[in-house]
Formats: structure tokens, C-alpha cells, sequence
């Protein structure tokens, strides 16, 4: 079985940079951002091996994965995965809905 291939949307990689540009200027270092995105590299490999362990949003296709403060929103095509949206878990999540289109 060939191992599922993982995209990004350009919109969930600019909430990404956006996050790890925010935590290098906060802290002055690059250390917060390095660990996270070893947190994220660890997630996007469990959707590899089990799509389906996100929970469930607008249909069985559309996921969303929790990473401490963030979540990854994810669709399952059939043969890849696209994550949609990098989400920081403490904004409001109307704006998600709005942003998704839900």
C-alpha cells in the first residue's frame, strides 16, 4: 500500500508561518517553533497512517485533529490529504465556520 500523500493549502501554510513568526518574535528564538513544528511533523504521520483519527466536522471526509493549542483541519481525498486550516484553538471558532465556508 503506497503511503498517503499529505498537502498543504496555501491558506493553511500562511496560518502556519503566521504562528511560528509570531512564537520567534515572542520569544526571541526560534526554539518554540522548532518543537512545534516536531509536534506537527507527528501529527501529519498519524493522518498517514489513520486518516480517519480526526474528529468528524461537516461530513466523514473533513477532520480535525487537535495539537495542544492548534488544531489541523484536514480533508481525505482518495488517494492524499489537505490540510485546509492551521487553527489556533483559542480564537473564536464562528470565525473558523466563516473561514470554511460552514
Amino acid at each position: 500500500m503506497a503511503e498517503i500523500k499529505v498537502e498543504w493549502t496555501h491558506f493553511a501554510k500562511k496560518q502556519r508561518d503566521h504562528v511560528f513568526k509570531y512564537w520567534n518574535n515572542r520569544n526571541k528564538s526560534k526554539s518554540y517553533s522548532k518543537k512545534l513544528r516536531i509536534a506537527i511533523n507527528e501529527k501529519i504521520n498519524q493522518l498517514k497512517l489513520q486518516p480517519f483519527s480526526g474528529v468528524q466536522l461537516v461530513d466523514k471526509n473533513t477532520r480535525i485533529l487537535f495539537l495542544k493549542n492548534y488544531s489541523l483541519i484536514y480533508y481525505i481525498n482518495k488517494d492524499s490529504i489537505s490540510v485546509i486550516s492551521f487553527w489556533e484553538n483559542h480564537q473564536n471558532p464562528e470565525t473558523l465556520k466563516t473561514l470554511l465556508g460552514l
